[in-house]
């Protein structure tokens, strides 16, 4: 085997350099690209949470205007809508339904992805669109408590 074969067994100091420069350059433009990803996966979870919420307030609502449940009987102030989420999943007794029979609209109140809580903010019918506080009474909106805006530069508590 020839001299300059057999001096070279390894890498030069510059080549391992090289190797790891490049690394990094690749590592630091995948870091933000995987934070984007993450926070956008959250966003559709939050949609999809204040979907479910939205649907069974709704649910609830037509149950009452075609009196399958007594909603506006019970309470005159409630328009109808929900006292509180916690309604929405352990269900009302419907007007002719047997004895023990309850009709539920949700399974159990969705965790906001953003706040990792099913601490939702609440909106009365009564309340004022962009209120952050609930009047109490029903339940007619729900929006998260989250701070901080999506990708798409609107605020997480207006959606």
């Amino acid at each position: 085997m020839p001299r300059w074969l057999r001096a070279r067994r390894g890498y030069s100091l510059v080549e391992l350099l090289v190797v790891t420069v490049i690394l990094l350059v690749l590592a630091s433009a995948i870091a933000p690209l995987s934070r984007v990803a993450v926070q956008r996966q959250r966003e559709v979870e939050l949609r999809r949470a204040l979907r479910e919420l939205r649907t069974a307030i709704d649910g609830y609502k037509d149950a009452v205007d075609l009196g399958v449940i007594g909603g506006t009987d019970l309470d005159p102030d409630n328009a109808g809508y929900p006292p509180d989420l916690q309604t929405l999943v352990t269900g009302v007794e419907p007007v002719d339904a047997p004895d023990g029979q309850r009709l539920r609209f949700l399974r159990r109140i969705p965790i906001d992805p953003l706040t990792r809580s099913a601490d939702w903010g609440l909106r009365a019918y009564d309340d004022d669109p962009d209120a952050q506080t609930w009047g109490g009474g029903n339940v007619y909106d729900v929006y998260t408590r989250a701070p901080g805006t999506a990708l798409d530069g609107t605020r997480y508590r207006d959606w």
